[in-house]
């Protein structure tokens, strides 16, 4: 059975910009892990530090066990999700353990830095995965074979400079949304925190606004994740895409989108 691997940095992250996709994956065979890098323990004003990182995991495994993935605990507390040799050889060593086909991470660059950090983690783990001489935390064999890795939406689907990002692919998710709704809610620290840090009046309804704006851009579905694949290069073969073949009747590839080639 092949894996998925859905890798991002706080406790409810993987639901706003991830979840729906994760659960096709599942539906379409895939074995499904879920893992955030950091714990969460800045994300509130009422609790301390470890108080909150312990409600945060449980709701994350709470979350996650909706799902039927596989849990992966985090590394690091908030802000401190670094790129460094220490982070990425502990990261390193869960992906070797996955093994996954597919890696589903943040944009690479979004609006704050433990998100793009890591997407950064994220891709080198995925590239060192087969590479013998690079020592994990702790050691694991190579995981050799084929994996490609995309790119979800920045939250606010803006990158850091406001621009509005469009996908290269689009996953229908209506059918997923009440699922994927009931993932976010487990998050209730969340609700007070976004309140308080974002203005957002309720999360829940933030997350499906952010949907229906991918769904708009889709100019076919209702409610959409979105993604960007990642150059193929020492990843995976320049063709694959195990992403659209597993949605194939749920998920699309623009066809308008285009990265351009040097020298034409």
């Amino acid at each position: 059975m092949p894996a998925a691997f859905a890798i991002a940095a706080h406790p409810d992250d993987i639901e706003f910009l991830m979840a729906g996709t994760l659960i096709r994956l599942r539906d379409a065979g895939y074995e499904i892990h879920y893992m955030n890098l950091a714990s969460g323990c800045c994300g509130t004003t009422q609790f301390d530090r470890n108080t909150i990182a312990s409600m945060r995991r449980a709701e994350a495994q709470n979350a996650c066990r909706r799902i039927g993935a596989k849990f992966h605990t985090n590394l690091v507390g908030d802000l401190e999700v670094f790129y460094d040799p220490k982070n990425l050889a502990r990261l390193a060593a869960v992906v070797r353990e996955v093994a996954p086909r597919v890696v589903l991470t943040h944009a690479p660059a979004d609006y704050m830095e433990d998100h793009t950090n890591t997407c950064r983690l994220a891709v080198t783990a995925a590239f060192a995965r087969g590479m013998p001489n690079f020592m994990t935390d702790p050691p694991r064999p190579i995981a050799p074979g084929p994996v490609t890795v995309y790119h979800a939406q920045p939250y606010g689907n803006r990158d850091p400079l406001r621009r509005l990002v469009r996908p290269e692919i689009f996953v229908d998710v209506a059918d997923v949304h009440t699922l994927k709704t009931e993932m976010l809610a487990e998050h209730k620290t969340q609700k007070q925190w976004l309140d308080e840090s974002q203005g957002v009046d309720s999360y829940l309804h933030a997350m499906r606004d952010l949907d229906a704006q991918v769904g708009k851009m889709s100019g076919r579905y209702r409610l959409a994740e979105g993604w960007r694949r990642h150059l193929h290069l020492g990843f995976c073969g320049p063709e694959d895409d195990p992403l659209v073949e597993a949605l194939a009747a749920n998920a699309f590839v623009d066809p308008t989108y285009a990265t351009g080639v040097l020298g034409e």
